[in-house]
């Protein structure tokens, strides 16, 4: 998996047994993106010239990425590409627009076939467009059959470079895009700092949250839309926050990180709030589980909606947050090949469940 943050490939060798709830993780992998490969891909995210042409070309590079973290996950584990059904891969997001009929996830799956001499299945998100769905999110699905709990609504939230909740409440799944995740706190702290994100949310912990800076960004028709919703860098890019910046130039840099921290924390609040009342526990995945600060700010922004949920990483559920994504995929893989659904048309918008995905035989 490499999902809106951009900063590399997730990976993890993962054995499905039965129905596919009981997972056996064998190894994981992060192997992080040359700045030139990281560079390109965000340029792709918005339109430029002859970009056919580099977009296949990153496409490349990033298949040979995805090979070297499959090579990592078998040295490993001990194992060979004969010990692997399927590799899922998701690609990169570059677009983003189910309201138009479309997604594009960049991948050379044909590519990384050749590579690793392992099946791949690919374009996971094409099929429930085409039946109508939004193609986002698709973790729900994997949420509740790894996370989901008949005595109790628990909520799950994903804060990659975009976030996205799953509400699990008994057999009862719900779930869409809230908002940014923490691709608007890694824009500006690149642009201030020339950091890629700020780790462990240290930088905003200096900074205070200007309350009138907040509102302005709380202030995106995005986020009154009833699910099925979906989002991306298509929305919250460069230009988004700078308009939105515009008339707080007295507002300190580390205060406007701490209010774009503030900003995403609110989005799942509310969200939360809205959706999973009653929901008593909130587990954190992906890098947004490792920003204390964020953390801190969600956990006082549900208090604030009086939401009595406790904050805590999917650690607590024994699956770290940084691979719960891309065991998801891999689960989504698992499910073609068994031929099964993997969509959850309450939460997509599709017009019913729909098997996922395409296949690069090896």
């Amino acid at each position: 998996m490499s999902g809106t943050s951009l900063d590399g490939v997730d990976g993890v060798l993962a054995d499905f047994s039965g129905d596919g709830s009981t997972i056996h993780t064998h190894a994981t992998c992060y192997v992080p993106f040359p700045a030139e490969l990281r560079a390109d891909l965000l340029a792709l995210q918005a339109p430029g010239e002859n970009e056919i042409h580099r977009e296949a070309l990153a496409a490349n590079a990033l298949a040979e990425h995805y090979a070297i973290c499959v090579r990592e996950l078998l040295d490993d584990a001990g194992m060979t590409p004969r010990d692997v059904r399927a590799a899922g891969v998701h690609g990169q997001t570059i677009r983003h627009r189910p309201e138009l009929g479309y997604t594009r996830q960049t991948n050379n799956p044909a590519l990384l076939a050749e590579l690793t001499g392992i099946d791949v299945i690919a374009d996971l998100r094409s099929r429930d467009i085409a039946a109508g769905g939004q193609g986002a999110p698709l973790v729900p699905a994997f949420h509740q059959a790894v996370f989901g709990s008949m005595e109790e609504t628990r909520v799950v939230a994903n804060i990659g470079g975009i976030g996205n909740i799953s509400v699990l409440d008994g057999g009862r799944v719900t779930g869409f895009d809230t908002g940014p995740g923490n691709v608007l706190m890694d824009l500006w702290i690149a642009r201030q700092r020339g950091a890629a994100y700020d780790a462990d949310g240290a930088w905003a912990a200096t900074g205070s949250i200007a309350p009138n800076l907040l509102q302005a960004l709380l202030d995106e028709p995005y986020l009154r839309l009833p699910p099925p919703k979906s989002t991306g860098r298509d929305l919250f890019h460069t230009e988004w926050l700078d308009h939105k910046l515009a008339g707080f130039a007295d507002v300190a840099a580390q205060d406007v990180q701490a209010s774009l921290a503030a900003f995403t924390a609110a989005t799942i609040a509310d969200a939360v709030a809205a959706h999973a009342p009653r929901a008593r526990a909130l587990f954190v995945c992906g890098g947004g589980a490792y920003n204390a600060t964020l953390m801190r700010m969600l956990q006082d922004a549900l208090s604030a909606g009086h939401v009595a949920a406790s904050v805590q990483s999917t650690d607590a559920l024994g699956i770290a947050p940084n691979h719960v994504e891309a065991l998801a995929f891999a689960w989504l893989a698992h499910r073609h090949l068994a031929r099964l659904a993997g969509n959850l048309p309450a939460v997509t918008g599709a017009a019913g469940e729909r098997i996922l995905g395409a296949l690069y035989p090896a």
